[in-house]
C-alpha cells in the first residue's frame, strides 16, 4: 500500500514514503530534495537519462531539475527525502552563491546517516534546536564531498520567461502572451524552454501552481485559499495535481503538516 508522510522542523520539510503502484508525474521542487532509497530500487528520469538508486543510494536534486519517479518492480520502494529551501542551504553552508549537484546518486556511508538522523528527528517530532543543528551537520558533509559545484545560471530570456509564469499562476497559461514579449514564436519558446529545463512551459507552469498551492497551504492552514489563489477551477482540480506531485491529496498533506 503507497502511503507518504510529511512532517517539518527548522525549515526542512521530510518525507517517508513507501510505494508500489504510484508514479510520480514528471515535476520539479523549488527546493533542493536529498534522500535515500531504504529499501528496493528508486527509478526516475532526470534531464534525459534513466536513474536507478539501490539501497543505501543518496539522491541528490537540485531546484527546478525535473524528474519523475517509481519503484523500479513490484518488491516496491521505501525511502526518505529531505527538502531544503535554497536560501536556507546557502544560510547553512555559508555560501553566498547557488551551488549544484554534479552526481545524481552517489554511495556515501557517513552523508547517509546525517540524512537519515535528520529525517529521523523531524519525522518524530523532536526539538527545532536539534533539527538545525543536524541540518548544519548535514550541509557541512555535503560541502566536503564536493559533490557540488557552482551552479549555471539561466540565460536572461529563460529568467524572463519563468518569470513572467510566476507572476499569473492565478490564471489561465497564455503562451502567446508570453512569446510577443519575448519576441519568439510559439513553437521556438516551447522548443527552447524544454532544451533549457527539461519540461514543457505548461508543466513548469502547474508545477508552479502546485509550489504555490502547497506554500499557501502551510502558512494560511486553509487549503480552499489555495485554490483560488492558485487558479484551480475546484479542490478536486487542486488536489488531481497536487497528489500526483506530493502522494497526497491537498488536505491529507495539511493534516500531516499540522
Amino acid at each position: 500500500m503507497d502511503k507518504f508522510v510529511y512532517k517539518n522542523s527548522a525549515g526542512v520539510t521530510a518525507l517517508s514514503a513507501s510505494i508500489s503502484d504510484f508514479k510520480y508525474k514528471k515535476h520539479a521542487h523549488q527546493e533542493y530534495a536529498i534522500g535515500v532509497t531504504l529499501r528496493g530500487v528508486q527509478h526516475y528520469n532526470l534531464e534525459g537519462s534513466l536513474q536507478l538508486s539501490y539501497q543505501n543510494g543518496i539522491m541528490l536534486f537540485n531546484p527546478e531539475q525535473a524528474h519523475d519517479g517509481m519503484a523500479h518492480d513490484k518488491t516496491g520502494l521505501d525511502y526518505i527525502m529531505l527538502y531544503i529551501e535554497p536560501k536556507l542551504l546557502l544560510e547553512a553552508t555559508d555560501k553566498k552563491e547557488i551551488v549544484r549537484f554534479s552526481t545524481p546518486i552517489v554511495y556515501d556511508h557517513r552523508l547517509e546517516q546525517r540524512i537519515l538522523r535528520l529525517s529521523h528527528a523531524i519525522l518524530s517530532e523532536k526539538d527545532e534546536a536539534l533539527c538545525s543543528e543536524l541540518l548544519l551537520s548535514l550541509t557541512d558533509n555535503l560541502m566536503q564531498t564536493n559533490f557540488s559545484t557552482d551552479g549555471k545560471r539561466d540565460s536572461t530570456l529563460i529568467r524572463s520567461a519563468k518569470d513572467m509564469l510566476h507572476a499569473n499562476l492565478e490564471q489561465v497559461l497564455k503562451l502567446d502572451d508570453i512569446c510577443r514579449e519575448l519576441h519568439l514564436s510559439k513553437f521556438q519558446f516551447i522548443r527552447l524552454f524544454k532544451a533549457h529545463t527539461g519540461i514543457s512551459p505548461y508543466q513548469y507552469f502547474l508545477n508552479c501552481k502546485i509550489e504555490r498551492a502547497k506554500q499557501i497551504i502551510v502558512a494560511n492552514r486553509d487549503v480552499y485559499s489555495a485554490v483560488a489563489a492558485c487558479g484551480f477551477v475546484d479542490l478536486t482540480h487542486l488536489n488531481k495535481h497536487f497528489k500526483s506531485v506530493y502522494g497526497t491529496t491537498a488536505f491529507e498533506y495539511l493534516s500531516l503538516m499540522t
